[in-house]
């Protein structure tokens, strides 16, 4: 089974790892971890601001930023896993992520912001739910 986990840096992201750790383990077939990271695109004059090199400095940081705290989690879990960094909107590359690496699941945490806010801004485990073609575990 192949299941692909959204993390981006916040504190669930350890609870999402452990969360999945335990599932594989009582799959039958050994699963393979896809752990993916969007980074959100900067605007045109950010970019422009940062230089020529300056923006791909910034992703990979923040990328790193959200996955490095998980590695280690990751290791202890014995299971096969490949990260993957990306940059954009989350929602659509999140779906096509998950379709590139023909995931059967998709794990993805909850933040819990609340109703009110999440009904006004939306709310990207809401939309991945919606939106997308396979199973969602949403952890919180």
């Amino acid at each position: 089974m192949r299941i692909l986990l959204a993390v981006d840096g916040s504190a669930v992201g350890a609870t999402l790892v452990r969360r999945v750790a335990k599932l594989a383990k009582e799959l039958a077939a050994p699963a393979e971890l896809h752990v993916l990271t969007v980074v959100p695109r900067l605007s045109k004059a950010a970019e422009k601001e940062f230089g020529k090199a300056g923006p791909e400095r910034y992703y990979d940081r923040q990328a790193e930023a959200a996955l490095e705290p998980l590695r280690p989690l990751l290791k202890r879990t014995r299971l096969a896993w490949v990260e993957h960094k990306a940059i954009g909107e989350a929602v659509p590359t999140i779906l096509a992520e998950a379709k590139a690496a023909k995931a059967d699941l998709i794990a993805i945490g909850s933040h819990g912001k609340g109703a009110i806010k999440s009904l006004l801004l939306g709310s990207v485990t809401q939309k991945v739910v919606a939106l997308s073609p396979v199973p969602v575990l949403v952890v919180h």
